[in-house]
This record gives C-alpha cells, structure tokens and sequence, in this order.
C-alpha cells in the first residue's frame, strides 16, 4: 500500500481557486467594458475610409462620416472632429474613459488615419 505524503499531492487549495476566479473576474469584467469601445473604434476606422472615398470637399466627407456615424452609431466622435488634410487624407483621435469602481477609470486614447505614409501622421 502506497501511502500519499504532503509532497506527492497537486491541486489548488479552497483560498488559491477563491483568489483565481476573483482575478478571472475581474479580466472578464473589464474585457465586457473595453470590447464595444475597441468595435467602435473599427467602425470609425471604416467610416473615415468610406467618406473618404464618398467626398472630394472636407464638407462632404464629414458629411459621409456622420452618415456611416448614424448607421454604425458611433457616439464617440462626429464629423466636426475629423482633421482632414489637402490630399484629403483624414485623420482623428479621442479618448474614451471607462469607469472601473470609485475613483478609478480607464482612459483609453484612440486615433487613425487614411494616410497610408505613417509619418505624415506625426508630422500632423
């Protein structure tokens, strides 16, 4: 008969699996709250592709944005707040502030561009 020791067992005690679904948690939580602002953000990235395309003035392709805005509801950001270039390259950034509990939020920066040189958008 084998006898098992302290040594030979594995597993997780009563308090590690309690601590392991609280951190589980919390990562779901904030994955639930982070997820519908990271979509929006694509939708505003296909958005300012497809004004670009619609419009040839800075009018109309803020006036194509809030329309793909309208149906895509993007509430973050609306025509108003796109930067467009000469080239008619558009450009926008925001920032969106999650709150987590008490005194606590997330602030997450987003911004994009149709420019397809990466140091046009520093230089902007």
């Amino acid at each position: 008969m084998k006898v098992w020791s302290k040594k030979n067992q594995y597993g997780i005690s009563l308090t590690g699996l309690i601590f392991l679904l609280a951190v589980l948690g919390f990562i779901g939580v904030l994955a639930l709250r982070i997820v519908p602002s990271v979509t929006e953000y694509m939708a505003v990235k296909k958005a300012i592709s497809a004004a670009r395309v619609a419009g040839t003035t800075p009018q109309e392709i803020r006036s194509a944005f809030d329309r793909h805005a309208e149906i895509a509801y993007i509430r973050s950001i609306s025509g108003k707040d796109l930067d467009i270039s000469k080239e008619n390259d558009v450009s926008f950034s925001y920032q969106k502030v999650i709150h987590l509990a008490g005194p606590a939020s997330l602030v997450l920066d987003y911004e994009g561009s149709t420019s397809s040189n990466p140091a046009s958008r520093k230089a902007e």
